[in-house]
């Protein structure tokens, strides 16, 4: 059973943070369907230290949301110091710091993966935040292989990965890839094998190229890694966690896609969830790209997806799903790359931007 400090995961998934997606709706249907520990998408330190209202609905966190980290991303170790604290008292029951976004946007303000070229400031960083934390509460650390392939960088990410297990880290997520490669390429997973060999007694969450079950468990027979950190495979895709266990229990069983019946129960429920959480209006923007990705899952993915891109309001939501998921029907397994949607060019993407009103899957301030 992998652990994440004193957290025990029942099974070694985890639902990532994944920006404009990843809310307490999207974690809690997934739990409901087999996810046993879920992150955060990137919260900004600053927009914690200074957000308002709509910032506390957003962060907020239930009973049924647990265990969770909350993910933040930031340049200054005071200031990603108090953001972690402000997620301690928030409930949240672990932390974790995100050194690994690859987005345009962050690279010039020292964030994400843009740290790993300053080691000496992620290193102060993790530093600061692990004093602040309650002394049982887990730290871990997302970073990807490098910040490029140079031996520079190279020499970079093993002084970061050291500091962390010497600051008392629980745990390091490692996505196989470099920043400067963003989501081009295969990830290298013979690289997740040799970091977890080089630290065999550390817990490893491996990261990169997961879109469905089977790869989920292809990683951990391949890499060895603890945890597998399941990503863009998530993205309407509640049910990967389920079967993912159901892999890992019988190789030879073979899975059904979920049925339509089982589409609109997880559809009116991540809807539901939203609104809560959102509001109806921002709901309706958010869950627009959601089921764009649901809808690779029906027979008639095509239309099912121009339907949910004309979404605003819980009544055009029902209205889809009384059109297209009244009958309870066979599903479908989609095309696997249909989850790799994050390369600027991509059209599936492009469509997710048209549905959020010009949103895409990393948003970042």
């Amino acid at each position: 059973m992998p652990n994440i400090g004193p957290i025990a995961l029942p099974r070694p998934f985890c639902q990532a943070g994944l920006a404009g997606y990843s809310d307490r709706a999207m974690r809690q249907v997934a739990r409901g369907r087999g996810c046993p520990y879920a992150v955060t998408e990137a919260l900004l330190d600053i927009i914690l230290l200074h957000g308002g209202k709509g910032l506390r609905r957003g962060i907020d966190i239930d009973a049924l949301d647990h265990p969770v980290a909350g993910q933040i991303m930031g340049s200054d170790p005071a200031e990603m110091a108090q953001a972690a604290g402000i997620l301690a008292t928030a409930g949240y029951d672990a932390i974790d710091l995100n050194f690994a976004c690859p987005v345009k946007k962050i690279q010039s303000k020292l964030r994400g993966g843009n740290l790993l070229n300053d080691p000496d400031r992620a290193i102060a960083i993790v530093q600061r935040v692990r004093d602040i934390l309650p002394p049982a509460m887990p730290l871990t650390l997302s970073m990807r292989r490098s910040y490029d392939d140079t031996t520079a960088a190279a020499d970079a990410f093993d002084r970061i990965i050291d500091a962390a297990w010497n600051a008392g880290c629980a745990a390091v997520r490692v996505h196989a890839r470099t920043v400067q490669q963003k989501y081009q390429g295969r990830a290298v997973w013979p690289f997740l094998k040799a970091i977890k060999q080089r630290y065999p007694y550390r817990t490893i969450l491996g990261s990169g190229d997961v879109f469905t079950a089977a790869d989920a468990v292809a990683m951990l027979e391949q890499t060895g890694v603890d945890i597998v950190w399941i990503a863009r495979g998530a993205i309407g895709n509640p049910w990967i966690f389920r079967d993912a266990a159901r892999l890992l229990d019988n190789p030879a069983i073979a899975l059904d896609p979920p049925t339509i019946a089982e589409q609109r129960q997880a559809l009116a429920e991540h809807f539901a969830i939203a609104i809560k959480i959102h509001g109806e209006s921002l709901a309706g923007r958010r869950m627009r790209k959601i089921g764009i990705k649901y809808s690779r899952f029906h027979p008639q993915r095509s239309v099912v997806k121009e339907a949910f891109i004309n979404v605003q309001t819980l009544r055009d939501w029902q209205a889809v799903l009384n059109r297209w998921y009244a009958e309870d029907l066979p599903g479908v397994w989609p095309d696997p790359r249909d989850a790799d949607e994050v390369n600027d060019n991509d059209t599936a993407d492009a469509d997710c931007a048209r549905a959020a009103g010009g949103t895409c899957l990393e948003t970042i301030p």
